[in-house]
């Protein structure tokens, strides 16, 4: 059975939410602040994690870079405000996606199952590429450049597996939305300019003259090797 964090101070969200969780077949645990939040996150293996990003002590941005220092579990922030800086920022520190307020359970539902889907892989057959000094383990979630292990989101890892696995084939952003978000996102493909951005940092650390992550002015990415 899934575990499934919900972390937010209206106790009534947290309530409807959690009776949308248990009819999904979720075991559900929740927290009314950021230090309990972190508290579970740090003590239990969840599945999911929904968190707030106004919560007391703690807030949700905070709470979600200190998951991410021992954890990649899958992580869903809720926001009151849709302002660019405040979704742009829950990427950065580490979300795989936001939903804002007011919305309705059965989308944070699906959301919740899009993201799930996103990491269910077929165990039955072997993820492993490589490609010059790359080696991606999807089955472990690991990244060397070389012999160096580059730390990557699932987010990431899933961008880099789609890129390299088609080498030179030019991946619009909605194409990228549409393959690894699953759902309508809105329209919103800075979602994607901004994982790239973190990817390309990650990787950067490490010389790689045989391939690159290039931009496609006005169109996408694409993963260039010779």
């Amino acid at each position: 059975m899934f575990k499934i964090l919900i972390a937010d101070d209206n106790r009534q969200i947290v309530s409807i939410l959690k009776e949308y969780a248990k009819k999904e077949g979720f075991l559900v645990y929740c927290a009314y602040d950021g230090s309990e939040a972190l508290k579970k996150s740090l003590s239990i293996s969840f599945d999911m994690i929904l968190l707030d990003v106004m919560m007391p002590i703690k807030d949700g941005f905070e709470v979600c870079r200190e998951i991410r220092k021992n954890s990649s579990v899958p992580i869903i922030m809720i926001t009151a405000r849709g302002e660019d800086f405040e979704r742009i920022m829950g990427l950065d520190n580490g979300a795989d996606d936001y939903i804002v307020k007011p919305f309705s359970p059965a989308e944070v539902m699906a959301r919740v199952r899009a993201v799930l889907r996103r990491i269910s892989f077929d165990d039955s057959q072997q993820q492993i590429f490589s490609i010059g000094n790359l080696i991606l383990n999807l089955d472990e979630y690991i990244t060397k450049v070389g012999s160096v292990k580059i730390e990557l989101t699932k987010k990431e890892t899933e961008i880099l597996w789609m890129l390299a696995t088609n080498k030179n084939k030019v991946f619009s952003r909605d194409s990228l939305l549409n393959s690894l978000w699953g759902y309508d996102y809105y329209g919103d493909t800075r979602t994607v300019d901004s994982h790239i951005k973190r990817l390309r940092a990650k990787l950067d650390t490490v010389p790689h003259d045989e391939w690159e992550i290039k931009t496609i002015r006005g169109i996408g990415y694409k993963f260039e090797a010779g």
